[in-house]
């Protein structure tokens, strides 16, 4: 046995908590674990020591893009094993300090965020329900459909807000607009979506256009740090899956934004994907996925909001339907694979699909999580005694 596979085996032993085996480049086979094998990493060309203990999902991760290991074995179910050991995954911060903490400028912001959500709306089309509603849906019975979760989730979004006819309300990163358009058809209210993406902007306006909408709603590619100065004012405020490209230095920023259009009373419903620390994120997922991108956590967000006397209605995790949606999403990408193989290469499409499950193995092992937050600028004393009202239909 070389001293790369020695090392190797040293290193694979830390995720004993599984049971795998583990075949290298020269045959020689090892297993990891007390029980019998749950499945089979095939390695075709080495991974480096160094780089696994410098960040083990950029190694691991760009290996399997680059086909230099092969899973046998369900994609999801491998990584939901080896998340059990998500303690064992090594980071090193500094030496890569460039990847995990990058720039909070407009300029940097915007070119990230649409280095993701511009790949083309015909890619994301083929996957995503017909809503084209791109984050956590709500599988309030656990057998819905995609479609149908993602109806719940807006609703169940809807109902937190206690909308009357005629409010205004601003969607903060609105993506394609389902919820807006939600929000206009079901209670009348006149509506603004602001998005960085021109790709969500082109598809918005033109659902708008088709919902025969255009006296409720509006879209316009604006940058949230802008809201200070527009001289808007909004009754409502909902954020759903955009937080999580604000940054840790500009939460108190994102705040500040959105108390200055926020009407006084008015309510705030804040979703977005959770952290137990304040961590500088996973490289692999800041290199290919989401450049730039931060997950907050719970208490920092607590924190800062009641700095802007900001009340706390009401908290929901929504963890577990996390990973049903993303199940789902992976199920779609399969479904249509010969589609997107028109469309992308094969280290595109296996890193879409390393993104999509390793995401789900993340929400399932608690590695992450998703939180609504529901909160009132100052004193709200009209909302129901009960929160009843967010649940009845």
């Amino acid at each position: 046995m070389n001293l790369q596979i020695k090392l190797m085996e040293k290193f694979l032993k830390n995720f004993d908590r599984t049971s795998f085996d583990v075949m290298f480049e020269n045959g020689e086979e090892i297993h990891v674990g007390k029980d019998a094998s749950k499945f089979k990493v095939i390695v075709h060309e080495p991974v480096s020591y160094k780089d696994l203990l410098q960040s083990t999902t950029l190694a691991l991760g760009e290996a399997y893009m680059n086909g230099e290991i092969e899973i046998e074995g369900d994609l999801e179910e491998v990584l939901n094993e080896i998340f059990k050991c998500h303690k064992e995954l090594k980071t090193n911060y500094h030496a890569l300090k460039k990847l995990l903490y990058t720039s909070t400028s407009k300029k940097n912001q915007k070119e990230e965020v649409c280095s993701h959500y511009n790949i083309g709306n015909d890619f994301y089309s083929l996957w995503l329900d017909p809503t084209l509603s791109y984050s956590c849906a709500y599988f309030e019975n656990g057998d819905e459909t995609l479609e149908e979760a993602q109806h719940k989730k807006v609703d169940h979004i809807l109902r937190k807000l206690n909308l009357k006819e005629g409010m205004s309300l601003l969607d903060i990163g609105c993506g394609w607009g389902f919820l807006l358009i939600e929000a206009a058809k079901k209670y009348k209210i006149h509506g603004v979506g602001i998005t960085l993406s021109e790709e969500q902007h082109r598809a918005f306006s033109k659902r708008i256009k088709e919902e025969g909408l255009e006296a409720y709603l509006k879209v316009e590619i604006m940058d949230y740090r802008e809201l200070e100065k527009s001289n808007l004012k909004f009754d409502r405020v909902v954020s759903v899956g955009m937080l999580e490209h604000v940054g840790r230095e500009n939460y108190e920023l994102f705040f500040k934004n959105v108390d200055a259009i926020l009407k006084d009373s008015g309510l705030f419903l804040l979703h977005f994907i959770s952290g137990y620390g304040e961590y500088p994120g996973d490289a692999w997922i800041k290199k290919y996925i989401f450049p730039g991108g931060v997950i907050p956590s719970l208490r920092e967000i607590m924190t800062i909001s009641a700095d802007h006397k900001y009340y706390v209605l009401d908290v929901e995790s929504l963890r577990r339907h996390y990973v049903k949606t993303l199940l789902c999403w992976r199920d779609g990408f399969e479904k249509h694979l010969p589609q997107i193989e028109q469309m992308f290469n094969e280290q595109f499409i296996r890193m879409w699909r390393m993104y999509l499950c390793g995401c789900a193995a993340s929400f399932n092992n608690g590695v992450i999580d998703l939180h609504q937050i529901l909160f009132s600028k100052g004193i709200n004393n009209a909302l129901p005694m009960s929160r009843k009202y967010q649940y009845n239909k």
